[in-house]
């Protein structure tokens, strides 16, 4: 049985309305994941949702929305962007459909928004106009289990009491907390933003996301998260 759920973020952030738009509609990957738009009204969508979806609002710098739709299914994005200075008034609001287990997809999808968004501000004000190698490395299945994010910071040497501010070591690079709540922790470096994701709350097993601001070896970037989480999680 469908329901509907709805979840937004409403907030000003330190950019322009035009930084703001280039964020959400070409460098999503640079603060949440890879996802495109051809830049018109009926324009395709892709890397948002499995199925792929349509813009429906293109109003640079002032309004963007896209939406998906399968049978009793669909998701649907909408964005205004207000000018206030020189910076941007933002209202996100995300409309759709949850197919099952609804409370936790719903507790989800709360707390990922609230934690994306946090991380377009971060973007905006740290590294606004850069485009970012984005990854994202899941853990093994067993970091599904209760304990997992716990365990995650324990072998990062993330201390239990950690405070947004704090100064921390993330496997040899230095950093500052930016985010840090029961089940997601932020950490931004000079040329990057690691984002640590304990969705072990939901079920799920836990990832690691990174938009890297610099050149680096992705591949083998991407090997050492792997190997160093198979063994965390062992």
């Amino acid at each position: 049985m469908t329901k509907e759920f709805e979840v937004g973020f409403e907030g000003t952030l330190a950019a322009t309305p035009e930084a703001c738009w280039r964020a959400v509609t070409v460098d999503a990957g640079s603060w949440s994941w890879p996802i495109s738009y051809e830049p018109r009204v009926g324009g395709k969508e892709t890397g948002l949702t499995f199925h792929g979806g349509e813009v429906t609002v293109w109003q640079p710098g002032a309004h963007f929305a896209t939406r998906c739709e399968e049978g009793d299914w669909f998701n649907q994005l909408d964005y205004t962007f207000e000018r206030r200075g020189d910076a941007t008034h933002l209202k996100f609001t995300h409309r759709g459909v949850f197919l099952e287990d609804w409370d936790t997809n719903y507790a989800a999808c709360r707390q990922h928004t609230a934690f994306y968004y946090h991380s377009l501000g971060e973007y905006l004000t740290h590294f606004a106009g850069r485009s970012a190698a984005y990854a994202m490395t899941e853990a093994p299945e067993s970091s599904a289990s209760a304990g997992g994010f716990t365990k995650l910071k324990e072998a990062l040497g993330v201390p239990k009491n950690t405070q947004v501010g704090d100064r921390v070591t993330i496997r040899g690079v230095e950093g500052v907390v930016d985010y840090a709540t029961a089940n997601f922790l932020g950490v931004r470096t000079e040329d990057a933003l690691y984002r640590f994701y304990g969705r072990n709350a939901f079920g799920w097993r836990i990832g690691v996301g990174r938009h890297h601001f610099a050149e680096i070896d992705a591949e083998a970037e991407e090997l050492g998260w792997r190997t160093w989480l198979a063994e965390v999680f062992a």
